[in-house]
């Protein structure tokens, strides 16, 4: 029998990677490294934030806060000096995704680190959680990860490395901490107000989070953590969880009487302005979801962050390789597709032309600097026409509606945007698209998608050898073959009504040629 191929080995093995956690309480730093499966940290640095703590009743992060933040951003650029920008991954989660003035702070965040930060979705945040838990604390049993956060509370179910069932509330230490104990005090009548609220907003969990669609509890991060470090140092546990511990925790904050009388072995001093509202989430999951114990978990979002980078590093090497992951994001548009009814073979014939329109521009090749524009192109190119399942006319406002909207592992807030703006821009008037247009990273894929779409309009195949887009000192020249020019009159009509349209907008004159 003949022996296989040998399968080439990862060339990202043993590679370190970075992972920026930006949460509502605290900024973490993780750097590690996998090995033939294995993980190890190599090192880690927390800072005390409290990003969460800086939103105003208009919902816009304030000053001080912002200022907090990117001091912290500054000590981790520092750190990350040498790394290239694959080996990193920055995610913001719940404070991020409510302040009204998160793009002007990203911008500043992202200028003080030196490379962009994500903003991931509720449920992208608990899918990256559970995937932290689900390798660091392998089970086949089926569990309930819970992680409490500054401003959001996130519940998974899963088996194995398959989250089942995700979803994020709007619920933290911080955020009802600052509601029901915002002068320090801790009374009877906060704790049992904190619970009810936490109650209110967890609710509509207590059936598709039952008991009986796990068989243990693991709670990830930083509430969990600080609870069971401090049942652990007074000999209340073994650093697990009870209803009972926990109320003995709410009776020594009562006794207390304020944060800063609390005095207890294993507390740490930045926990105790949050501890209420962690407690009173905690005791309120306890209660509604019949969580005996709850047990400390190895492993967070940090971790799935970093995991998550190296599938999309793998997968990105997987032409050569056989078995390599998949990048979930591929896995996403997939999906999306098969759901909203696309012509898959349009949307490949238009992805493989805009590619190699944008390629033939001097774009950057998948692997090096800007490969990411590469990719989010290809994934607007096979989704440009989901739309189409709500209606023909402006389909492509539809189309980039329900990217911009739906849920997509894999995907930050922040790309599914960038991508739905592609979708929206690759047919109709470019007046739409003045601001995008500006940036240059934007109009090479933006005018390379409009091309692809046109050229293929008929839904027939266009041979990439035809066409060339070329960049010129007064903008763009795209070269067809006379042949193919000369049989496709009506493609030509509309080349010409394009580079009319291009004209008009100001931002670049577009020469179509047919030699």
């Amino acid at each position: 029998m003949p022996s296989s191929p040998p399968v080439p080995a990862d060339p990202h093995d043993g590679l370190l990677l970075a992972a920026i956690d930006m949460g509502s309480n605290s900024f973490r730093l993780e750097i590690g490294q996998l090995a033939r499966g294995r993980y190890k940290r190599i090192d880690y640095l927390k800072e005390t934030v409290r990003l969460g703590g800086g939103l105003d009743a208009d919902g816009r992060l304030n000053e001080e806060a912002q200022l907090r933040g990117l001091a912290c951003l500054a000590r981790f650029a520092l750190r990350l000096r040498g790394f290239e920008a694959s080996q990193i991954r920055a995610v913001a989660t719940q404070t991020l995704r409510e302040a009204r003035n998160r793009d002007a702070f990203l911008a500043r965040a992202r200028t003080v680190l030196g490379h962009p930060i994500e903003v991931v979705s509720g449920r992208e945040e608990a899918r990256l959680i559970f995937a932290g838990v689900a390798r660091l604390q392998p089970s086949e049993r089926p569990r309930l990860v819970i992680d409490i956060g500054g401003r959001s509370t996130e519940m998974i179910l899963g088996q194995g490395r398959t989250p089942r069932q995700a979803e994020s509330f709007q619920v933290g230490s911080v955020s009802l901490s600052m509601r029901y104990f915002p002068d320090g005090r801790f009374t009877a009548e906060a704790f049992r107000a904190a619970q009810i609220a936490a109650g209110a907003e967890l609710e509509e969990a207590l059936q598709p989070f039952a008991p009986g669609q796990w068989v243990e509890a693991l709670g990830a991060s930083g509430t969990v953590g600080a609870v069971s470090q401090l049942l652990a140092a007074n000999g209340i546990s073994d650093g697990v969880i009870t209803p009972a511990g926990l109320r003995w925790c709410i009776g020594a904050c009562l006794e207390a009487g304020h944060q800063d009388a609390l005095d207890l072995p294993g507390l740490k001093p930045e926990r105790r302005a949050v501890l209420g509202g962690g407690l009173s989430i905690l005791y309120t999951l306890a209660l509604q979801f019949g969580i005996d114990a709850l047990q400390p978990a190895r492993g967070a979002l940090r971790q799935g962050v970093i995991f998550d980078l190296s599938e999309r590093l793998e997968a990105a090497a997987a032409p050569a390789r056989r078995g390599a992951g998949q990048d979930m994001r591929d896995a996403s548009v997939h999906e999306l597709q098969r759901r909203f009814g696309s012509d898959l073979a349009q949307a490949a014939r238009v992805q493989r032309l805009a590619l190699s329109l944008f390629r033939s521009t001097g774009a950057p090749r998948p692997g090096g600097t800007g490969a990411e524009t590469t990719r989010e192109l290809g994934w607007a190119a096979l989704l440009h026409e989901i739309g189409m399942s709500v209606s023909h006319h402006d389909h492509h406002r539809h189309s980039a509606y329900l990217l911009a909207h739906v849920d997509a592992p894999g995907f930050s807030q922040s790309q599914q945007r960038r991508v739905a703006e592609l979708v929206l821009g690759h047919r109709g008037s470019l007046r739409k698209l003045d601001h995008t247009l500006q940036q240059e990273a934007t109009l090479w894929p933006v005018l390379s998608l409009r091309l692809a779409a046109l050229l293929c309009h008929a839904r027939n195949d266009v041979p990439e050898r035809v066409v060339a887009l070329r960049r010129t000192a007064q903008g763009a020249q795209l070269r067809i073959a006379r042949g193919w020019a000369d049989g496709h009159p009506r493609t030509m009509h509309l080349l010409g009504e394009e580079a009319r349209a291009w004209e008009r907008s100001g931002r670049m004159a577009l020469a179509v040629l047919g030699d």
